[in-house]
């Protein structure tokens, strides 16, 4: 009995001081579990990362950065638009309209949205209409 009392306590203490170490990739089934693999306890739970949903805010309180890069992409130029504070799938929405209405591609990666070629001006001008505040 004091056995299995023990084994628990051990291996929630692994738990709580493990670290992933960095570079570190996992399937994305499993990117919320923290610290253990697996655990021959029937009962044991795993603890999971939970991120609070993030509430989007008004446009007016956003304060957008808008840059052209090309460093580190082949030659490639791309207007990046930064500092969006919301949820992803409205980073998702705002990025497919600004692809949209550019005529263009481009992605939405790490809080960034990134649209291919040279749009600054155009972004702003569009940003600035739909009431975000842009630089």
């Amino acid at each position: 009995m004091e056995n299995s009392i023990f084994t628990r306590f051990f291996f929630q203490l692994i738990l709580a001081e493990t670290r992933r170490p960095s570079g570190y990739s996992m399937s994305n089934k499993n990117k919320g579990l923290r610290g253990i693999v697996y655990s021959t306890l029937p009962d044991f739970n795993y603890i999971k990362d939970e991120k609070p949903a993030s509430s989007t805010l008004p446009g007016a309180q956003q304060q957008l950065r808008v840059r052209v890069e090309k460093n580190h992409r082949g030659g490639k130029t791309v207007t990046i638009v930064d500092g969006f504070v919301g949820s992803v799938s409205d980073l998702e929405a705002l990025g497919k309209m600004l692809k949209i209405k550019c005529g263009t591609g481009g992605s939405v990666k790490d809080g960034l949205i990134l649209i291919q070629g040279e749009h600054r001006d155009r972004l702003l001008k569009i940003l600035i209409e739909m009431k975000y505040k842009a630089k």
